[in-house]
């Protein structure tokens, strides 16, 4: 989306231009989907332009449009289906069994470009917090939250609201936002705390163990070489691959799904790729003659013991 589209006069393309971004990863927090957020920030701006009289500078530029963002959004969750994980429709698959039939039809959790997420020039504490919201195993435990809760914990926990703002965007009280708060916080307890997916604090792919992981894990996938491949995985390794329904779970199960339904279907080639600020690659078969075509995205969760969780985006 561009301030043309809107027809926007030169002052509302400035501000387009500096908070695109930061609305559509607000929006990509609440619906689980990029696509989905790139056409809510749209929305987002164009109530923004409509009702840019209203701005009184009582508040910060950024968090008018966050508040119009959020309301966007909930509007939005009236009438969308939950995003969801493999994972979360049913027991992990059997490794030696064919995979599923892809389920284009399901509305499956999506990753999001990593450059809408923030830079070094900001403030460290605040790319930290935004880098850990935007997680994949983060979102999907927040998609499994009902949209009040969903919005409270977003505005409480990831931009540190306080309850009384919180409650006044929501348009309730300070008790309702305290209780929802408590609420989802359990429910974050129960599943994103306890998925055993949760990445290393800091910048993981900087870390120098981390760092050797990662390149022994793409030597490995490229070359096909399963004992290689089970040395850069965690005991409780995860694989998905949406929308393909079926999951494996635990390290032998991926590897032996790695071995017999990835493997044969030919060669691969991993190339380095940003998204949802983890490590991530996009995928590559490559034919007979050495030429590729790209058929996935791939986003790994790790850590200093190795890599938790392998999300491969088929079609992306």
């Amino acid at each position: 989306m561009s301030a043309k589209d809107l027809h926007l006069d030169e002052g509302m393309e400035g501000v387009v231009r500096e908070h695109r971004d930061r609305v559509v990863v607000h929006c990509y927090q609440f619906l689980g989907s990029f696509h989905e957020a790139e056409e809510a920030a749209q929305e987002v701006f164009l109530r923004a332009w409509r009702s840019r009289a209203g701005f009184r500078g009582d508040s910060s530029m950024r968090t008018w449009l966050l508040k119009i963002a959020t309301r966007v959004c909930l509007d939005l969750l009236r009438s969308r289906r939950r995003r969801v994980v493999p994972a979360t429709r049913g027991p992990a698959s059997d490794p030696v069994r064919p995979v599923g039939e892809p389920e284009p039809e399901v509305a499956w959790l999506e990753p999001i470009p990593s450059r809408y997420i923030g830079d070094s020039s900001q403030d460290p504490a605040s790319v930290y917090s935004m880098k850990e919201s935007v997680r994949l195993a983060f979102l999907a435990a927040v998609q499994t939250l009902p949209a009040r809760q969903r919005a409270v914990l977003i505005l409480r926990d990831v931009l540190s609201w306080s309850a009384a703002e919180t409650a006044a965007t929501l348009e309730c009280s300070v008790p309702s936002v305290t209780s929802a708060l408590h609420r989802a916080r359990t429910q974050m307890r129960e599943t994103y705390h306890q998925s055993g997916v949760e990445s290393m604090p800091g910048h993981p792919i900087q870390d120098p163990d981390v760092r050797r992981t990662l390149d022994a894990f793409v030597t490995a996938w490229e070359r096909a070489d399963v004992e290689s491949l089970v040395e850069t995985l965690r005991e409780d390794v995860r694989m998905a691959m949406p929308p393909i329904p079926s999951w494996y779970d635990g390290r032998a199960d991926v590897v032996t799904a790695f071995a017999t339904l990835i493997v044969p279907l030919g060669r691969y080639l991993l190339l380095p790729a940003f998204f949802n600020a983890q490590p991530s690659y996009t995928v590559h078969l490559v034919d007979p003659d050495g030429e590729s075509t790209q058929i996935a995205d791939m986003v790994l969760s790790v850590d200093a013991s190795g890599i938790g969780a392998i999300d491969v985006f088929a079609g992306h």
